[in-house]
């Protein structure tokens, strides 16, 4: 009987391979293991009268336990009726069709992500941290471990992108049971990992200092790209996404009988369901517009990137530039979606209606009123971004605004019939 001491000493003879046998001697059927550049495990059985063999695993990889643990349930699987060097052939033509993991990506991309508004964010994740680790491997392969330990290393750096992740790779293996790739999807089990609600706001006085830091001029607290400190002026101005903002062009600016607007596609608006929304652009807003419109030149972006020709600027680049330069701000970290939700803490405490100002930012209106309010508010969404500038004004020049009013009542601002 073979033993590991036994196998460890087994030698081949030059320029041959050598058979020895589990139980002393060759058999009809039962386990073997054969000596040549390699050791490997092999099974001899015979099947509906012939003789047939399947190889098993490679030692010292599979153990000799192992070996014969394999070598029974396949003695087992023949005495059913089963061939079982005939399944491993089925699984390996299965495998060699198995798309891999990259390929996968594009599969999906095919049939389902090109179609969606948010398909090509989801198709950079998964190959941004895919590719590299996983890239070539088949599908089948990855194992929850796998994704849990990836999921960790990403969480590690970005605990937000983590769960976009995780929803990412579990989209990915939902597709790949859908199209009978595989049976089971690996992430299952998988639970997202808990996110803390971010609650930063600018108070006035980091405002007076970003305002100043935004200046074209002042490139000591913030020497950034130009069109950089624009976008960010206009988030904090209008309340807008931090990506809409970047992704304006100038298509979208239309004068009306009251002002200047900036018409929102919905293709550009978060959600599946977005519709289109329009913002009121208001001295201080169209001003930042007017030169960005400058730096941009002829291209079609009013926040042009500066290093990819007809291409808007990216969010990701305005967050790098904060990053870098927050010392120089003096300010603690904030990010540019951070303005959004400063202008909106700072509507309310002008005393704006709350339905005023979440409808200024294009949020649903919760409940009732999201079923039954179709007002679009428009007077009242343009005196809310005035009061707004003007607080914004007085906290720059105090001496250039005499005092601001709050909103309290919407149809103040209404032609009332009798």
């Amino acid at each position: 009987m073979l033993t590991d001491m036994i196998i460890k000493k087994l030698k081949a003879e030059p320029g041959k391979r050598t058979e020895y046998w589990d139980i002393g001697e060759k058999s009809v059927q039962g386990l073997g293991i054969r000596i040549g550049k390699k050791k490997v495990f092999f099974i001899k059985y015979v099947f509906e009268g012939r003789a047939r063999r399947k190889t098993i695993g490679e030692y010292p990889g599979l153990s000799l336990a192992e070996a014969r643990a394999e070598a029974q349930k396949d003695l087992v699987s023949i005495q059913q009726g089963v061939d079982p060097g005939e399944v491993k052939q089925q699984q390996k033509a299965e495998y060699a069709n198995e798309p891999t993991v990259a390929g996968l990506i594009g599969e999906l991309w095919d049939k389902k992500l090109s179609k969606l508004k948010s398909g090509k964010a989801t198709k950079r994740l998964l190959e941004k941290d895919l590719i590299i680790p996983w890239g070539k491997k088949k599908i089948s392969s990855i194992k929850t471990r796998d994704i849990v330990l990836l999921l960790d290393q990403v969480g590690e750096r970005a605990p937000v992108t983590r769960n976009r992740l995780h929803t990412a790779i579990s989209g990915m293996f939902s597709f790949a049971v859908s199209r009978g790739v595989i049976d089971i999807s690996p992430c299952a089990n998988i639970h997202r990992a808990e996110e803390q609600t971010r609650d930063r706001v600018l108070n006035d006085d980091e405002v007076i200092l970003l305002w100043r830091a935004l200046d074209l001029e002042n490139k000591k607290a913030f020497d950034a790209y130009p069109l950089t400190k624009l976008a960010l002026k206009l988030i904090l101005l209008t309340g807008q996404r931090p990506g809409e903002v970047a992704g304006m062009e100038l298509s979208e600016l239309t004068e009306r009988p009251d002002g200047i607007w900036w018409e929102i596609p919905a293709k550009r608006m978060k959600g599946k369901n977005a519709m289109g929304h329009d913002v009121p652009l208001n001295p201080m807003a169209f001003e930042v517009i007017e030169q960005a419109m400058f730096y941009s030149g002829k291209s079609k972006f009013v926040f042009r990137s500066t290093f990819k020709k007809d291409t808007p600027l990216s969010v990701r680049a305005i967050s790098r530039a904060v990053v870098r330069h927050l010392p120089e701000m003096k300010l603690e970290k904030f990010t540019p979606h951070d303005l959004r939700r400063t202008c909106r803490t700072g509507l309310a405490t002008l005393k704006v209606s709350d339905v005023v100002a979440e409808k200024i930012l294009s949020h649903r209106l919760q409940g009732v009123l999201g079923v039954y309010n179709r007002a679009t508010y428009e007077p009242e969404r343009r005196a809310a971004l005035v009061l707004w500038e003007n607080h914004i004004k007085g906290l720059i020049d105090p001496d250039s605004v005499s005092g601001n009013q709050g909103i309290t009542d919407l149809n103040s601002y209404r032609t009332i019939n009798d």
